[in-house]
């Protein structure tokens, strides 16, 4: 049986930049304070849920050589990450066995925008947000693909306006929280034009990719044209940006992940039930000479046909730790 220390080191090999952050906020850097958040609280969709289980919704650690137990410590969240630069667990994954754990996860499996509003309520009343308070939103996948399934040929300026409105919407909850005092960690929503979908969508019908990257470029546009331009109150992280990077680079031979076109998980295996034991092999996509395997979840970018892998989810936790310990909070 693996140890949760284990477990944590192998995510954290791809997470390099973390442990340079995190000693530069414990005085290795020039801000003379930074901030440390009492808790880290989690809004958003399946890409910030860790089930009661101890699974995600991306390639699970195990701990049992017969994939029935799952390891939460390893493969971690991004929220994960976070929670750990300010010595924080979540309740679902008490790693560090932390009596009465505070932070909380309010992210749903499936969940628009337009959902964000009830999680905030949620929590207000369960004791509301203090100025020490860490808030992670990351939310908009769901609604570009509801939008993109209703595509008929000629309505993408309607299915463009929804998509505005989504965005909008997820500004004005990022705003509230921000008004009641917690600090925001906002990620813009995955550039879904670039995901094992789009790969797909494209090959049965040229343009589909472009289309799905308008329609994500065009939601992150309007929530980040919404939300207050306040560095002290939110602090952004460009993961669309991110995405469409690493893919480019991987089209042209380079970058970290050596697969940003297929998906790792098995589809025997749907989230959140695979784990590193029920991943493929197929590296057809892959640019010769590299043939790599997805063997362990962390070099494919991708753990489905739309989500995030462990190794996007340990990236993303690292882009995100810079922008909290960085950010003039």
């Amino acid at each position: 049986m693996k140890s949760n220390v284990s477990g944590w080191s192998r995510s954290a090999l791809l997470a390099g930049v973390l442990g340079a952050v995190l000693l530069a906020a414990c005085g290795g850097g020039e801000q003379v304070e930074t901030f440390r958040a009492n808790r880290v609280i989690a809004f958003g969709d399946e890409t910030s849920v860790i089930q009661s289980d101890g699974s995600k919704y991306s390639v699970n650690a195990v701990l049992t050589a017969d994939n029935t137990k799952f390891d939460c410590s390893g493969n971690a969240l991004w929220i994960q990450s976070v929670a750990l630069a300010y010595g924080l667990v979540f309740p679902q994954c008490n790693l560090l066995l932390v009596d009465s754990p505070v932070s909380r996860i309010y992210a749903a499996n499936g969940a628009l925008a337009s959902d964000i509003g009830a999680q905030v309520d949620l929590q207000l009343a369960n004791g509301g947000f203090t100025q020490k308070d860490m808030v992670t939103v990351l939310a908009g996948s769901n609604d570009i693909l509801a939008q993109y399934a209703q595509f008929t040929g000629d309505n993408e300026p309607q299915l463009t306006i929804n998509v505005e409105q989504a965005g909008a919407d997820l500004a004005a909850q990022v705003n509230r929280i921000a008004n009641l005092g917690a600090k925001v960690l906002l990620s813009t929503t995955i550039d879904m034009g670039y995901t094992p979908f789009a790969v797909t969508e494209e090959a049965a019908s040229a343009g589909r990719a472009g289309l799905l990257s308008r329609l994500s470029a065009r939601f992150n546009a309007k929530l980040r044209a919404n939300i207050m331009n306040d560095g002290r109150k939110i602090g952004l992280i460009k993961l669309d940006e991110y995405v469409s990077g690493v893919a480019k680079a991987r089209a042209a031979g380079g970058g970290i992940f050596v697969n940003t076109t297929l998906a790792a998980c098995l589809p025997t295996a749907p989230l959140p039930a695979c784990t590193t034991l029920t991943l493929g092999t197929d590296g057809a996509a892959v640019p010769p000479p590299a043939t790599p395997t997805a063997a362990d979840g962390i070099t494919w970018l991708w753990a489905d046909a739309t989500h995030l892998s462990a190794g996007g989810q340990v990236s993303l936790g690292s882009l995100a730790v810079t922008r909290a310990l960085n950010n003039p909070f």
